[in-house]
């Protein structure tokens, strides 16, 4: 792997175990055994998920353990997980569930010092596998460092089964990376950042295999879930080779937080991100319409009125995404687009009207 002007050295912490197929979760205690996990266990998890949690992953359970139900991923519900596996004196956190109940168990088994196991039940981000994680009440619409998985566990029947906008969202978040990508390398041309040639190839080809998913999905959505869980997947390897979240997140992802903090519960993440990255392909250069015309194949919204979001929310976005992360340099630039630019942007790409 070339490097950059890396001067620092980072541990590289990956999955011991990744197993994917049909009905694999029905079997999340006999991997947990070959894991050598042992004494207690906490499983977090959601109230639609919670189900499926007692019909198929408790009775394969020999351990003794306790479900507990998360609806936000927000340090509310972080200091209940840590609270709980405080008095339990857990040896491991499962997160079975969507991105939310991912992202707490994982936030919470990184400040309680336990393994973590993942045990996704929709393809709807790539949180499944970073060590990173969006937990609102922290101050910051940006992920934080949290527990990479000891192993994940994506059953694909089950993840299958999920709604599609999920799906469509997880697609979304996914062809990100082709944005993320050239803000990291512009990044490492005009500051001298770090890096790395391998982990950003393997964040582009995700994305090459998302935008893939977005041709296959009306035919056969089964083998397309699989593809785009496996991407997701790479995309989670490829932030933690990294040691930070520069392969999967850019301009893309500051316009969405953007959005997030203006405009809350408007959309799903992965949808924002869809958006931010028809507009940020522009800027860059990127054959943008290409990729507008994928995401619009797959049915996930490419204009803002389809997600139900003003279009001067958009503009407003647009303007204070560099400020998101200041230390973030990206296509955006230091000042960020003016409200003029930034109206033009969305105008020309079709994101407004």
């Amino acid at each position: 792997m070339s490097v950059q002007g890396a001067t620092d050295v980072h541990s590289i912490d990956l999955p011991k175990k990744i197993v994917v197929g049909d009905g694999v979760i029905e079997r999340v205690g006999t991997y947990l055994k070959e894991l050598g996990i042992a004494g207690r266990i906490l499983i977090v998890t959601g109230p639609v998920v919670k189900k499926l949690v007692e019909e198929r992953v408790v009775s394969d359970l020999d351990l003794s353990h306790e479900v507990m139900e998360v609806t936000r991923a927000d340090l509310n519900a972080v200091e209940r997980v840590i609270e709980a596996s405080a008095s339990m004196k857990v040896s491991a956190i499962v997160g079975i569930g969507g991105g939310t109940v991912i992202d707490v168990a994982k936030y919470s088994a990184y400040k309680v010092g336990v393994p973590f196991i993942s045990v996704p039940t929709a393809p709807s981000h790539d949180g499944i596998t970073s060590p990173f994680a969006s937990i609102k009440g922290l101050g910051k619409p940006t992920s934080v460092k949290a527990k990479e998985p000891l192993a994940i566990v994506a059953d694909i029947e089950v993840m299958s089964s999920a709604p599609r906008r999920l799906v469509n969202a997880g697609i979304g978040d996914a062809v990100g990376k082709l944005v993320a990508v050239r803000d990291w390398q512009l990044a490492a041309k005009l500051r001298g950042e770090y890096y790395g040639d391998y982990t950003a190839s393997l964040a582009l080809l995700s994305a090459k295999h998302a935008l893939t998913c977005t041709y296959t999905i009306n035919k056969d959505l089964k083998r397309t879930v699989r593809t785009l869980v496996e991407a997701l997947i790479s995309d989670g390897v490829a932030m933690a080779m990294a040691g930070t979240t520069r392969p999967a997140s850019g301009s893309e992802h500051l316009f969405a937080h953007a959005v997030e903090m203006l405009y809350p519960n408007s959309a799903l993440h992965g949808e924002l991100v869809a958006l931010g990255t028809i507009m940020m392909a522009y800027l860059h250069g990127l054959k943008w319409k290409k990729i507008r015309n994928a995401l619009r194949n797959a049915g996930i919204p490419t204009k803002a009125n389809e997600l139900g979001i003003p279009r001067e929310v958009v503009i407003k976005a647009l303007t204070i995404a560099h400020s998101i992360r200041p230390e973030r340099y990206t296509i955006l630039g230091e000042r960020g687009l003016t409200w003029e630019s930034a109206e033009n942007l969305a105008r020309i790409t079709g994101v407004i009207d």
